[in-house]
């Protein structure tokens, strides 16, 4: 069985606590019964607290949960929230002894990793800081690989975030082994310098004449862009290849949240060939999906490179370089360079700055056409795919942005 879940708690032990999203309504319901069933403060008077008992907590949100007694010390016991799997000492001024609910069973699940031995036969103190880091309250993939004997006791479970296994980044971090010796290769990093995939997936593209939103996400020249789908916008009836695009942008965009979670442990980058797919970080600090285009300096290394779901361009040290975790090299890249059709630069524009690598075009035409399409609704239909994708780009009032560059003079209709 195969399920999307929360992680509420790593344990102290590695036991990881999920709790599956289809159950998050239920449990929603039931936490709300239990704060208008329990008002005030918890049993003020003496009470004799037995190990195993059922009890509500009173958490430091003030709100109730709930709870079991797994050790009594003193006037402090230990409680387990049994909903969310964490333990806590509580003064027994915040419990309520309770046989409420007792008959609904929990809602977190305890799961230990299949085929996963911890170095040392047990999770080391760092090893659970690491999960507790890298899990607590994500959204993962559970794979269920093994029931455990007393319904009690952990479910063996492979666990994906991102589409990393967690038991082989776990082995790549050297805290556990992987049994059977496989799981570590889910990981898929680049390894020795050699590319397991040559080279990012080509987006699929709407079939020509068919108008399709867009954004425009880099500008080389008013006439060279690089635009990206917008499912998000709505023409009239999304299309396949719009859904499709939308549910790659979404999915890329959590794994990539989760590559930037564990990015320190990624190597940095040696293998400098063209082309190569990599992980950049760019001037926000972020990392995203980037390729090599060239060594613009030797001492020191400075390194040409493009984030593919962009289009945009930036010289990196090596130390903004890492190696790409495979899960990465399935999406589609997102930006798709284009050439826009209709128009050239006027044979008369005066204006003596003009872009320095494409010198045919006016500074002042680039930075016309970047208030043309930048935060605008923009839609799009393709006129050729072949030798260069071209096409049409039409502005939020429905009209080719072309034509504003025209009306100032900076650029001439072209047939």
């Amino acid at each position: 069985k195969i399920f999307q879940a929360i992680v509420s708690c790593i344990g102290s032990d590695g036991t990881i606590y999920i709790i599956p999203k289809s159950s998050e309504i239920e449990l929603s319901s039931l936490m709300t019964e239990i704060q208008n069933t329990f008002k005030g403060l918890g049993l003020l008077i003496p009470y004799c607290w037995k190990k195993g008992e059922a009890c509500v907590v009173r958490g430091s949100d003030t709100m109730w949960y709930r709870g079991k007694v797994v050790e009594v010390c003193g006037n402090t016991l230990q409680v387990q929230y049994i909903d969310h799997g964490y333990i806590e000492s509580i003064p027994q001024c915040h419990l309520y002894p309770t046989t409420f609910y007792t008959g609904i069973p929990p809602f977190c699940i305890p799961c230990q990793l299949y085929k996963t031995l911890p170095i040392g036969n047990f999770w080391q103190q760092d090893a659970v800081g690491c999960l507790q880091e890298l899990l607590t309250n994500e959204e993962v993939e559970i794979h269920v690989e093994k029931l455990p004997d007393n319904p009690w006791d952990k479910l063996s479970v492979s666990l994906y975030f991102g589409g990393i296994s967690l038991s082989s980044f776990m082995a790549h971090q050297k805290y556990c082994v992987a049994e059977d010796g496989q799981d570590v290769q889910k990981l898929g990093l680049f390894a020795g310098g050699t590319c397991v995939s040559p080279s990012y997936i080509l987006p699929p593209l709407p079939v020509p004449g068919d108008p399709f939103p867009v954004r425009v996400t880099h500008l080389v020249s008013p006439k060279e862009v690089y635009i990206c789908l917008d499912p998000s916008e709505n023409l009239t009836k999304q299309s396949a290849t719009e859904g499709a695009a939308n549910s790659d942008s979404e999915s890329l965009g959590e794994a990539l949240k989760w590559c930037n979670k564990i990015v320190e442990s990624l190597p940095l980058l040696t293998n400098f060939e063209k082309e190569m797919p990599c992980l950049a970080e760019y001037v926000d600090g972020l990392w995203y999906r980037a390729k090599l285009l060239s060594i613009i300096q030797l001492v020191p290394v400075q390194i040409l490179v493009q984030f593919v779901d962009y289009g945009t361009y930036l010289v990196a040290p090596t130390n903004r370089l890492r190696h790409i975790p495979y899960c990465l090299l399935k999406y589609p890249a997102q930006a798709v360079r284009v050439l826009l059709a209709g128009f050239k630069p006027a044979s008369d524009d005066k204006n003596t700055k003009r872009i320095p690598y494409s010198p045919e075009w006016s500074l002042n035409a680039l930075w016309a056409m970047v208030d043309c399409v930048e935060g605008k609704h923009l839609s799009a239909s393709i006129l050729t795919l072949s030798p260069e994708v071209t096409i049409s780009l039409y502005g939020d009032d429905k009209n080719l942005v072309h034509l504003k560059l025209i009306e100032m003079g900076l650029a001439e209709f072209d047939e």
